[in-house]
């Protein structure tokens, strides 16, 4: 992970832990790469941070806009000297009713290329179960059950219009949270957002005939996103490849249209 990630990691961990130690935060479930690297000590880096909200997308959007300005930005300039704002994001991509973003930005002044972004995504997942929590260096992160965040990724990964392929490299790295139940579980998560078995037939067919496509993104995130002894560990293994197959596999014994 090179100086730039290590810096963006440093401003995440104090923006989540403000939220999870304000009133903002209460019942605000910690999901996401950042989730998994936080709580999970994950070999993937991720440059976001994810949150699922019961409640109204919007209103949500506003307070973290809000605790941002007022708490967010004045302590990552404290502890890390960084000038920053953070604002509502625009955009068609982030026109979404289901995803709505705060995004943070900082800099350091007379400092070039030092500028970096981190946007907070509040959405809504599917779950089962109830929250739990999670501590890290004594602070309490709500968030989903294991059940529920890597059944969220198999659903991603089968729903998006566009795929993310970080879903991909989540599964193989936690795929042995699913339940003994998930098959089951899946159905009724399914079900509950219209997904028929046509379209599941259609996602799976791609990923069996587009296999090498998506080895080859797979790999990209591999080679940005993993640190670099467990890059090189999984390219030995076979890479983008292996994981792939190994996720298609996982996918294909969970879900049956």
């Amino acid at each position: 992970m090179g100086a730039k990630e290590q810096e963006i990691e440093k401003i995440q961990r104090i923006a989540v832990r403000v939220v999870a130690t304000n009133p903002a935060g209460h019942n605000l479930l910690l999901i996401g790469g950042f989730r998994y690297r936080l709580l999970d000590r994950s070999a993937r880096f991720s440059k976001d941070i994810d949150y699922h909200w019961e409640g109204s997308l919007k209103e949500k959007q506003t307070e973290l806009l809000q605790l941002c300005r007022r708490v967010v930005v004045p302590l990552t300039r404290r502890e890390l000297g960084y000038q920053g704002s953070a604002e509502l994001a625009s955009g068609p991509e982030t026109e979404s009713p289901n995803v709505r973003v705060v995004e943070l930005r900082f800099w350091k002044p007379r400092t070039a290329d030092s500028q970096i972004v981190v946007p907070i995504e509040i959405t809504r997942i599917l779950c089962l179960d109830r929250m739990t929590v999670r501590t890290a260096e004594g602070t309490v992160y709500p968030t989903p059950s294991d059940a529920d965040l890597v059944e969220g990724k198999i659903i991603a990964t089968l729903n998006r219009t566009f795929m993310e392929h970080r879903d991909l490299v989540d599964l193989f790295l936690y795929g042995d949270r699913l339940a003994a139940d998930s098959p089951q579980r899946l159905k009724i998560k399914l079900k509950k957002i219209n997904v028929t078995g046509a379209s599941l037939r259609v996602r799976l067919k791609d990923l069996e005939q587009s296999a090498d496509y998506h080895a080859r993104a797979v790999q990209a995130v591999i080679d940005a996103q993993l640190d670099g002894v467990i890059a090189a560990q999984l390219n030995a293994a076979g890479g983008g490849q292996m994981v792939f197959g190994r996720v298609l596999r996982l996918i294909q014994s969970q879900v049956q249209p």
